[in-house]
C-alpha cells in the first residue's frame, strides 16, 4: 500500500494535493484496494462548486458505491474525463487518477498528514 507524504487525507480515504491555489482530489491506494475493480465513476461538472466535508463524485466497484467527500471548497475548474472512459485507472494507478481539480477557497479542518493516515490504515 502505498502513502505519498506529499499530499493530506481525509478519514474517508480521499487523498488532497494542494498546487497554488488549487486543489486536486483523488481517492488512496488503501481506498481503491479495498474498493476492489472500479467500473464505474460519477464526476463533478466543471463549475459545480464543491463543500469540504460533503459528498461530491460517486465511485461503483464490483462489491458497492462509494460516496466521495470533497476535502475543500470550491469550483471546480478541471474533470479527469479519461476516468469517466476508463475508470479502472483508479486501480492502476490511484495517485495518477486525479478526480477533479478545485480553485480553492477553504479546506476541511479533518485532513491528516501521512503519519496520521498511516496509523488509520492499520
Amino acid at each position: 500500500m502505498e502513502i505519498k507524504e506529499d499530499v493530506k487525507y481525509l478519514e474517508s480515504h480521499e487523498w488532497f494535493k494542494k498546487e497554488g491555489n488549487i486543489g486536486l482530489i483523488g481517492i488512496s491506494d488503501y481506498a481503491q484496494s479495498e474498493m476492489g475493480d472500479v467500473v464505474f465513476i460519477e464526476l463533478p461538472e466543471v463549475g459545480d462548486e464543491v463543500t469540504a466535508d460533503k459528498a461530491c463524485a460517486t465511485v461503483e466497484s464490483v462489491k458497492a458505491v462509494f460516496e466521495i467527500i470533497s476535502p475543500m471548497t470550491g469550483k471546480v475548474v478541471e474533470i479527469n474525463e479519461e476516468l469517466l472512459d476508463a475508470p479502472e485507472k483508479i486501480n492502476e494507478d490511484a495517485f495518477g487518477s486525479w478526480f477533479f481539480k478545485v480553485e480553492l477557497s477553504g479546506e476541511s479542518s479533518k485532513l491528516m498528514d501521512a503519519g496520521a493516515y498511516k496509523g488509520l490504515c492499520k
